[in-house]
């Protein structure tokens, strides 16, 4: 009980407001986290566990959040109070009632104008995690360095500790010697990015409001962001007709979104193996035969 002690102290101090658990559900939760269902007094609220030394993950998710919501554009569940008690660290969101489908035009409006919000370097004030991955997010005036040294590159090298084959490393490093001509007439911009954008981390409200969240935030290519939205079945042609109503991707675009999936596809290998490796080196492959 001393994490849910230590929780409802936190959520009455953070509200401004007495709070006791009256009841908790386990939601089950995905390959990372613990998630529960929490109410008393007639309120509710989300809650996310693991293990106390990822404390500072659920800190970072936090500061992401509260990022993306601090742009006015689209939902995100706001972050409440976070720490750690009884060998567990925790995460308390705001409990958003889901229900319904997407609405892909609106979804495809707000996620533009929160690429808008920018910075003027890429990157993040602090490292987070991709998956349960560490995700280095140090700033760079450079996007192409940025993309080579703290995504493909840092994916690759726990892809060779990890098994990945010798010719998988070496086909990477080739590529990325050579990717940088994929921006010689593309010069991304810093847009506040969600940073994890597959379909498993969108919905809606019951109101229909699009939300997304389980971020891993930082300023970066647009384009990151929209790539990854197809890489596991996309939301849809009236999203991206939106989208690109709203600010109209490069040309270019279709050739960089392969380069930027890879990088998902390599950390997909190093948590999970199995058959992300051949994906990861036929995208190697294809990106290659591009840029000869």
């Amino acid at each position: 009980m001393a994490m849910w002690d230590a929780i409802a102290q936190q959520i009455g101090e953070a509200t401004s407001e007495p709070f006791a658990v009256d009841s908790t559900r386990n939601l089950g939760g995905g390959c990372i986290n613990s998630v529960y269902w929490v109410s008393g007094g007639g309120r509710s609220f989300f809650v996310k566990s693991n293990d106390a030394s990822l404390a500072w993950m659920f800190e970072a998710e936090a500061e992401g959040l509260e990022a993306m919501a601090a742009t006015g554009t689209i939902r995100v569940p706001r972050p409440v109070c976070w720490g750690s008690a009884g060998g567990q660290a925790y995460l308390v969101l705001e409990h958003l009632e889901m229900g319904g489908s997407v609405p892909p035009e609106r979804f495809g409006r707000e996620l533009a104008a929160m690429h808008r919000s920018c910075a003027d370097r890429f990157g993040w004030h602090r490292d987070n995690t991709i998956g349960s991955t560490a995700q280095p997010n140090g700033w760079m005036d450079d996007w192409i360095r940025f993309w080579r040294d703290r995504r493909l590159g840092f994916q690759l090298e726990l892809a060779a500790r990890n098994g990945a084959a010798k010719s998988l490393v070496s086909r990477g490093e080739e590529l990325m010697e050579c990717f940088p001509a994929l921006f010689d007439r593309y010069t991304p911009v810093p847009s506040l990015l969600h940073g994890d954008l597959w379909g498993g981390n969108w919905a809606s409200t019951s109101a229909g409001d699009p939300v997304i969240f389980d971020p891993a935030t930082y300023y970066g290519d647009r384009e990151a962001d929209l790539a990854m939205t197809e890489l596991f079945g996309g939301p849809g042609a009236r999203f991206y007709d939106a989208y690109n109503a709203a600010w109209p991707v490069d040309e270019g675009y279709g050739v960089r979104r392969t380069l930027y999936n890879l990088y998902h596809i390599l950390n997909h290998f190093n948590l999970f193996g199995g058959g992300y490796a051949a994906q990861a080196d036929r995208m190697v492959g294809r990106l290659l035969s591009e840029l000869r």
